[in-house]
């Protein structure tokens, strides 16, 4: 597989951004159903259903976000290369400043 398949349309390696809306409608006595909203992407539109896919699948497989993104995360190391990066949650931070910017 190319560099460029690997990177999605862009050339980024960014995943969606995917959020989760309560979906209120359920009128069964269980759990309501949720809609994935893709927010941002730089990924081919294929590459994004199986993003969606794979997070369902570690939604319904694990209840601490922490395993969710490393199920995530393994998953795409394993089909697309390693260096993914997975985050999950409401908060959370990060930074891609090169330790030798900070002088």
């Amino acid at each position: 597989m190319s560099e460029d398949s690997k990177r999605g349309s862009g050339g980024a390696l960014v995943a969606p951004m995917i959020s989760s809306a309560d979906d209120r409608k359920s009128s069964s006595g269980s759990s309501p159903a949720k809609k994935v909203i893709i927010k941002s992407a730089d990924m081919k539109e294929d590459m994004q259903k199986e993003a969606v896919d794979i997070a369902v699948a570690a939604f319904e497989k694990h209840n601490v976000e922490k395993d969710v993104a490393e199920h995530i995360k393994k998953m795409f190391d394993k089909k697309y290369g390693p260096t993914w990066h997975c985050i999950v949650g409401k908060n959370f931070g990060a930074s891609d400043l090169d330790s030798t910017e900070n002088g």
